[in-house]
């Protein structure tokens, strides 16, 4: 049997088994039995985004399916073969829609994920974007033992590879212990083939959601995946006909095949590739998809890698927990002569871990000295900010907080390792001087543990904090003559630009003004470039002439300009990783604002993404703006439409987290006491306007008085 026979007998397999689900399931629930994936405004997405239609039924499925079957040519043909690939994950979304139609949580106490939402896809944005996440892999089939599939999944997850498992390795991978999740960038889609649709479906959603791609337009979905999506297949043999028909479909969007597999299948330069050495399975992906990985060696006893960021480390997994709220701890970083500090020496003073009893509070401080001719004060909070992110990447080691309310636990596993408080140093100095070798010289790290000293040390460093907030507290808008665009995300929303500025970063919540500032430094070509701000235009709403010039020119003329403090003028454009969204609420005369981690309905009848749904893709949406979570509480924030007093409703979690500073510039601005009572949330009203003005008028909200918000 040819491969192009392969490839339709697959397809052949997937449509028998789509037309007899669906037949059973209208026989069973009726046609007009609602289907639909949880937390997605993107319908049936796959089939949304190739064919453009809008799936809520089981006859609208039905119909779907119809103009499926169109895709299903028979000529040996390469344009064939693909069409059916690309068919047989139309196909296996129709069975995946009916599996929902049944039961709208199918996955729910199986070790598997099923789809994924838009919250979760648009999370993917920021870290594919800045290259923590440098490619997608997709394992299908089982390995041929489960000491190979283990060492597969470590080593793309050492890499900084996205994994999604499929079939029988993901058995395997549970076997073996290992450790699975959206937050861990290991993803068991589904023991079924036809989980693939899950897959497929992220791709077409983030055509859609960062490439501005209209649904319907197979050729545009196609070609941003192909040029856009730095995804990757390895196929386990023996593999069955259905397999091959969407490995068929995986190179139709682009995306290699790499397989050890050896009947009936040749090897296709950078498309279809037999590698039966499971040892050069990761290098020889790697290479087809010409993704090139800088890993820093680091000699310590367990893995350090961004897979491991959303790591969660639970109370009985604790050998020692460093809590800032209950102990001294603190970390610091100051700026130092060349001649004040030795490079790479790493000191601890006091106990280590080996003294602490196991799942006790554990007190430390930890002081990094960086000195180098082109560091700034300014970088201090920037580098501090990479503690965070750098301990997190290491194995068995959570890390959340900053400054003197840090909490670091670490694992009883990483423990046994061999895992001890040197090997913090050893992380922060490899990590910091690897990403920012254009400004730091040397680096030393001093690590105290030792309770009598570090009640002195700690005040000694709060000291630090209260002078450089003083010094940041005065960084506005008006005190700068430089903002910085940030094209970051132009990988996946080619015309987008963020302007970052000291009162509003970028809407990823990742980017600062200083964070531009010394990317900047660090790259003078890179994706941060200055921006002056010479030619005030319009005060009120944030224009000025040279920061359209250079986001004219940075988006290749996409955009002629842009506003920096309106919603209704102008406003920036989004690419579609944003963590909120804030939208007009005419009822009201004022905004609700949504974050990406809230599931539920909002007071305009939307959910997050279908909010989200409006704006995206590098284009401009009057009355829709995404944003960072702390430009909420920013002075500028809606600055030409009335500003914070705008805000009428935002979820419970997302108004505790703002709580502090949100009330401190309402209190500043307006005068205004405990301004966050008057904002309701999910708790007060969700899809009913009508309670949420009642509790405004209770609360006597500062919206009422306002002027009508007019386009």
């Amino acid at each position: 049997m040819s491969l192009f026979d392969r490839v339709f007998s697959g397809a052949d397999v997937m449509l028998s088994v789509a037309e007899d689900q669906l037949a059973t399931a209208v026989n069973d629930l009726g046609g007009d039995a609602h289907v639909t994936f949880p937390n997605t405004a993107y319908f049936l997405s796959c089939i949304y985004a190739f064919l453009a239609k809008e799936v809520r039924t089981l006859d609208d499925l039905n119909e779907a399916l119809k103009a499926i079957k169109e895709l299903l040519g028979r000529e040996q043909k390469l344009g064939d073969a693909f069409s059916n690939g690309i068919a047989t994950a139309l196909l296996a979304e129709v069975i995946e829609g009916v599996k929902y139609a049944y039961n709208p949580a199918p996955y729910e106490g199986t070790p598997c994920h099923g789809h994924m939402t838009d919250a979760e896809v648009r999370a993917l944005g920021v870290p594919l974007v800045t290259g923590d996440i440098c490619g997608v892999v997709v394992l299908a089939n089982p390995a041929p033992t489960v000491a190979e599939a283990v060492d597969l999944i470590k080593d793309y997850q050492r890499r900084g590879v996205y994994v999604f498992l499929l079939g029988g390795i993901i058995g395997q991978a549970v076997e073996a212990g290992i450790q699975m999740g959206v937050d861990l960038r290991v993803v068991p889609v589904s023991n079924d083939g036809w989980g693939v649709a899950h897959i497929i479906s992220v791709v077409a959603r983030a055509a859609m959601i960062f490439g501005a791609v209209k649904a319907g337009d197979f050729e545009a979905v196609v070609d941003y995946a192909f040029h856009r999506v730095p995804a990757f297949v390895n196929a386990f043999g023996p593999l069955e006909d259905i397999v091959v028909a969407i490995g068929a479909g995986a190179i139709a969007l682009g995306f290699p095949v790499i397989t050890n597999e050896t009947k009936n299948v040749w090897s296709v330069p950078k498309s279809l590739i037999v590698q039966t050495d499971l040892a050069k399975m990761v290098d020889t992906s790697l290479e087809a998809r010409n993704i090139k990985v800088k890993i820093t060696n680091i000699d310590i006893p367990v893995s350090v890698s961004s897979a491991f960021e959303g790591e969660i480390i639970r109370k009985a997994q604790v050998h020692a927990d460093i809590y800032g709220a209950r102990v001294n701890a603190f970390e610091l970083v100051r700026t130092k002569d060349l001649h004040e500090i030795e490079d790479h020496a790493i000191t601890v003073d006091g106990p280590d871990l080996d003294a602490v009893e196991v799942g006790a509070f554990m007190p430390i401080g930890i002081i990094v000295d960086i000195a180098g001719k082109n560091m700034q004060e300014d970088f201090e909070p920037v580098f501090e900010r990479k503690i965070h992110q750098f301990l997190n990447m290491v194995e068995g080691i959570m890390h959340t907080g900053q400054r003197d309310m840090i909490r670091i636990r670490i694992s009883k596993d990483a423990y046994a390792a061999g895992f001890r408080i040197k090997h913090i140093g050893e992380v922060l100095y490899a990590k910091l001087k690897s990403d920012f070798e254009a400004i730091i010289d040397k680096l030393q790290v001093s690590i105290i543990t030792d309770p009598a000293k570090l009640e002195a040390l700690r005040a000694d460093a709060n000291k630090f904090y209260d002078k450089r907030d003083e010094r940041l507290a005065s960084l506005t808008d008006e005190s700068v003559d430089t903002f910085y665009n940030c094209i970051l995300c132009q990988s996946f929303s080619p015309s987008h630009v963020c302007v970052v500025t000291p009162e509003r970063l970028g809407l990823c919540g990742a980017v600062s003004w200083f964070d531009g500032k010394a990317t900047y430094e660090l790259d003078p070509n890179g994706p941060c470039q200055p921006v002056t701000k010479n030619k005030l235009l319009d005060e009120r709403v944030g224009s000025w002439e040279d920061v359209n010039e250079a986001v004219k020119k940075h988006s290749h003329g996409a955009l002629d300009k842009v506003t920096l403090y309106s919603i209704l003028v102008d406003p920036m454009t989004s690419c579609g990783c944003f963590e909120c969204i804030c939208g007009i609420e005419p009822t009201s005369n004022g905004v609700v604002i949504v974050n990406r981690e809230h599931s539920g309905f909002t007071p305009i009848g939307m959910t997050f993404s279908e909010m989200a749904s409006e704006t995206g893709g590098g284009v401009q949406t009057p009355g829709f703006m995404g944003h960072g979570k702390h430009f909420i509480a920013s002075k500028k924030f809606l600055k030409a439409e009335g500003g914070i007093k705008r805000i009428v409703w935002m979820p419970k979690a997302l108004k505790e987290m703002v709580h502090d500073r949100l009330n401190a510039t309402a209190k500043t601005l307006y005068d205004i006491d405990d301004f966050c009572s008057m904002i309701a949330d999910e708790t007060i009203a969700e899809e009913d306007p009508s309670a949420m003005m009642t509790f405004l008028s209770d609360k006597k909200h500062p919206v009422l008085e306002m002027d009508p918000l007019e386009y």
